[in-house]
């Protein structure tokens, strides 16, 4: 199954003086599993709707395959979508679901049987063929979604946050599952997420951002342990960020100071001078006794452990006054760290990162979005395909109007299950 190439080109959505998406460029080749991430109000689901044809971009191209489809209606582009609810129909079996979307393309009984059948193969679903979605756990009427989108053979499939209602076991078992399923078929997933270990997990690629914008786009390995920006340090998994002064090139990187000590920060751009920010994992800060001494030492006190499991959250206060966590492992010894031991921390200069200044008042800024994109978002659903209304002389979707259940979830129904007519 061939993938799609996605394009996108300036890209810009308003609503009336706010500005959800603000003028992103991205490339996501084909067969390629990349992901949007950021928190609530950053622009990724409105993103994603403008691919998917429910939001008409305010300017800039996307690009599908090299042609142009901003102002084309969803249910001509080759595109399917996955919601977080699913909006699998109630009153319909399992095989009635995955198969709605054939009959719009004419195809034989033999041949939707046989589709049928081989998509609910594909997500282990044909034991559950007769089965309605209310006799699913939350897992499964997930498989189904996949399959139904599946079988139409998009050449990208859009996946907005389907994992977000499952719990947390059996989300983590669905990531591998869902990746594994992506490489199966081989065409192009753009999954849309605010769980930075999902984005992990599964991506190939991740474009990180805020406020509308792109702040960064890699494979997680780099977006991880090399952040562009303090955002993205903050943003993306747990990390130490603390504020700096930066003193330029020394031996072994950037000469920075926090507080009255100095540092060598081996990671970033080593010419940075001025205000800074530097910053550090968790899983690389390193305890030592009380009065070690050498390069990337400080002075800290304990203040408390947090026992995780598979690691020991270990919460300190160093000498320049700022708070730290670092992640010892469980070795299933007793308890090595108490509430007010005195101790030595290393930051190992290869694992610390300096940064230009600015990042966490970004990160602060973006949150405050959250109010008032939730208060656009329902009225974006609601008007989803209505500004794409079909001619007059089309036909309505037969049986979408009869069912009171169906009835609810009518439009995102149609753009999940009725194939592009291009």
């Amino acid at each position: 199954m061939a993938g799609g190439e996605v394009q996108l080109v300036d890209l810009v959505k308003r609503f009336g003086e706010f500005t959800a998406v603000a003028g992103i460029n991205l490339e996501m080749p084909p067969g390629e599993f990349f992901s949007l991430l950021g928190p609530s109000g950053c622009g990724k689901t409105t993103t994603l709707r403008m691919i998917a044809g429910f939001e008409r971009p305010t300017e800039g191209q996307i690009l599908l395959d090299e042609v142009d489809m901003a102002q084309t209606p969803p249910h001509k582009r080759n595109v399917n979508t996955v919601f977080q609810n699913y909006a699998l129909f109630p009153h319909l079996t399992v095989e009635e679901n995955v198969a709605f979307g054939l009959k719009y393309q004419k195809a034989t009984k033999e041949e939707s049987a046989k589709r049928v059948g081989d998509a609910l193969e594909l997500v282990q679903m044909s034991q559950f063929a007769k089965r309605r979605p209310n006799q699913l756990s939350g897992g499964q009427q997930q498989r189904v979604a996949l399959a139904r989108a599946l079988i139409l053979n998009p050449k990208v499939l859009l996946l907005d946050e389907p994992l977000g209602a499952l719990d947390a076991k059996l989300r983590k078992r669905l990531q591998l599952e869902l990746k594994a399923l992506q490489e199966e078929v081989g065409i192009t997933f753009i999954y849309v997420t605010h769980d930075q270990e999902e984005a992990l997990t599964m991506s190939d690629r991740i474009a990180v951002m805020s406020q509308g914008r792109v702040e960064q786009v890699g494979p997680p390995k780099e977006i991880y342990e090399a952040p562009s920006t303090a955002y993205v340090a903050d943003f993306l998994g747990v990390s130490n960020l603390m504020d700096a002064k930066a003193g330029g090139v020394t031996v072994g990187g950037c000469r920075v100071s926090i507080g009255d000590f100095t540092l060598v920060a081996g990671q970033g751009d080593a010419d940075t001078a001025g205000d800074a920010k530097v910053t550090i994992r968790p899983e690389r800060v390193v305890i030592e006794e009380q009065g070690a001494t050498g390069q990337n030492r400080l002075p800290a006190m304990v203040e408390r452990t947090i026992y995780v499991g598979s690691t020991l959250q270990v919460i300190l206060h160093l000498a320049t006054g700022q708070t730290i966590q670092a992640w010892v492992p469980n070795t299933g010894s007793d308890e090595r760290y108490h509430s007010g031991d005195a101790v030595t921390v290393e930051f190992p200069s290869d694992s610390l990162r300096v940064l230009p200044e600015g990042g966490t008042a970004v990160l602060e800024e973006a949150e405050l979005d959250v109010a008032t994109d939730a208060s656009l978002s329902r009225r974006r659903v609601v008007n989803a395909l209505t500004r794409w209304a079909a001619p007059s002389s089309q036909k309505p979707v037969e049986g979408l109007s009869q069912h009171p259940a169906q009835r609810v979830h009518t439009r995102q129904h149609v753009a999940a299950v009725v194939p592009s007519t291009s």
